[in-house]
């Protein structure tokens, strides 16, 4: 998914960056914990199970049209004046097989559709690896106390994680992290993506001010903004 669609559909600007940031920022400043946000327009190419799909759906259509060889064979009459070559028939299952999986590969690409042809216990794993591997890749996990927490969403599979590093997990248990990542979820269903990050930065703040709470020297270790990721693992 191309950036601009990704902004289009969550209604993100360069407003809502600065925003965020900004929020991130003022939330940081009451307390020693770290907070990284991450948007992926999707934690995965699934190619193997769109092309699946394909194949799959291209099998079933021979299988309708098996039966109908003789009808089909008989609209070849009305284009050969005497008997067709005998290679025509089984030339037109092969490239009906052939369209039909270019247009399915083609159509699974729309994330509605993506989303009935991968099983969700895929999606979830796929979701919660990118998740984990982004909060290595940021640095989220190396930060003095460790008191980094990671918010990642990941648009195509509309789920939502929030990885915390060990210093936070002694203190905060996770599951006041899931309830804040599913009230995330929820509010990004509603499109305005602005509101739903900056209340979910907040939670998350109140919950690190309560048990990490500001110093005298307070470094800011991670950066503030909303980060939009391009890659993505093939699986």
């Amino acid at each position: 998914m191309k950036k601009k669609t990704l902004y289009k559909k969550l209604h993100l600007n360069d407003q809502v960056f600065e925003n965020i940031k900004k929020t991130v920022a003022d939330v940081e400043s009451k307390t020693t914990g770290e907070i990284a946000l991450a948007l992926a327009p999707e934690s995965a190419h699934y190619s193997f199970w769109e092309l699946l799909a394909a194949n799959i759906f291209a099998a079933f259509l021979l299988l309708v049209l098996l039966p109908f060889s003789e009808s089909i064979r008989g609209l070849y009459h009305l284009i050969y004046w005497q008997n067709e070559p005998g290679w025509i028939i089984p030339v037109f299952y092969v490239i009906s097989a052939f369209i039909a999986v270019v247009l399915v590969f083609y159509l699974a690409n729309i994330p509605a559709i993506d989303r009935l042809i991968i099983p969700s216990a895929v999606r979830r794993s796929c979701v919660t690896h990118r998740a984990f591997r982004y909060f290595t890749e940021s640095g989220v996990y190396d930060t003095a106390e460790h008191s980094g927490i990671l918010i990642f969403v990941s648009f195509m599979e509309k789920q939502v994680r929030i990885i915390a590093d060990r210093g936070i997990s002694q203190k905060i248990s996770q599951d006041l992290w899931n309830l804040i990542a599913d009230e995330l979820a929820e509010n990004l269903k509603k499109g305005d993506a602005e509101a739903a990050f900056t209340n979910a930065i907040k939670k998350c703040g109140q919950l690190l001010a309560e048990n990490f709470p500001n110093h005298e020297e307070n470094p800011n270790e991670l950066a503030d903004g909303l980060v939009v990721l391009e890659d993505a693992e093939w699986y």
